[in-house]
């Protein structure tokens, strides 16, 4: 009898991230196996029990497992009703061989924060766009994993956090329509990704990609107030599409592009040019009551 399952697998354009895998097995066992990645994987409904060099581990769903790459590993449902579970396949860019050994011995995490933040990996690696996020994301869940692996091995900041977080904005204004990487500024700004993150973060009160999102929002907001349709205000703004745009400017604004024009908004004169960098004037933050990175 074939075993009751829903998959879904995709391969994400983020570096780090080979694969993505969701799925909901009742029945179904894996035999003895290995992959060329690390596996993180947790757990949203039931429990699954596996073997990992020799030794029987489990994963209840309020943990992470941490499975290091080339060391063969099975995978069974540990309760009736199976288990559903969400996979990040994490190439050696995120963790190299320095911490197969750790994993080994401890691949199963109980650590809520960490947990959470895959979650939210997986929530912006099944939408469209929103790269800068999820890198971000990404690099704050290696550095927890090192952290837990091995402290000794992790990298301290390169750089003051006041001095990096106002480099980091400049940046992100310079090229806010463009976009730039996580790994791009890291290189440019000479600083770990992570430390990027947590020191703009703890500087504005704002995550890299919402200040990015939020600005682009505000500039497409005045090119609508300016007369501008909202299918080229889009591309415009730096966003990826129509619909891109209009997810984000609701979530931040509470109403579409397009009811926002229609609500009685005043038209001011067309400008002669609005810039993609930050006004002068302006708040060099964005708006507040946005959930930073955790």
């Amino acid at each position: 009898m074939a075993s009751r399952q829903d998959i879904a697998a995709w391969r994400p354009s983020v570096p780090g991230v080979e694969e993505v895998f969701h799925a909901h097995f009742v029945e179904h066992a894996y035999p003895m196996h290995v992959h060329d990645a690390w596996t993180l994987l947790i757990v949203d409904d039931g429990a699954v029990r596996y073997d990992l060099d020799r030794h029987e581990r489990g994963t209840p769903s309020d943990t992470v497992s941490l499975l290091p790459p080339q060391v063969p590993h099975n995978g069974s449902p540990a309760t009736a009703d199976g288990f559903r579970k969400r996979v990040l396949y994490l190439d050696m860019t995120q963790l190299d061989e320095r911490f197969i050994g750790p994993a080994v011995d401890s691949p199963d995490l109980g650590d809520p924060l960490l947990r959470l933040r895959i979650g939210q990996l997986h929530t912006v690696l099944a939408g469209r766009g929103d790269e800068l996020e999820a890198e971000s994301r990404l690099a704050l869940i290696s550095q927890r994993l090192r952290e837990h692996l091995r402290p000794g091995l992790t990298v301290a900041p390169a750089a003051p956090g006041g001095a990096v977080a106002r480099n980091l904005r400049d940046l992100l204004d310079g090229r806010l329509l463009e976009g730039v990487t996580l790994d791009e500024a890291a290189r440019l700004l000479h600083a770990h990704p992570a430390h990027l993150v947590r020191a703009f973060s703890a500087a504005f009160g704002i995550a890299p990609h919402q200040y990015v999102t939020s600005r682009r929002v505000d500039l497409a907001r005045r090119l609508l107030l300016a007369g501008q349709p909202p299918g080229e205000v889009a591309t415009a703004a730096g966003f990826y599409d129509q619909s891109h745009l209009t997810r984000h400017f609701k979530r931040i604004l509470g109403t579409t592009p397009g009811r926002y024009v229609r609500c009685g908004a005043v038209r001011a004169p067309a400008p002669a040019d609005v810039p993609a960098g930050r006004p002068a004037g302006a708040s060099s933050v964005a708006p507040t009551g946005l959930a930073t990175v955790r």
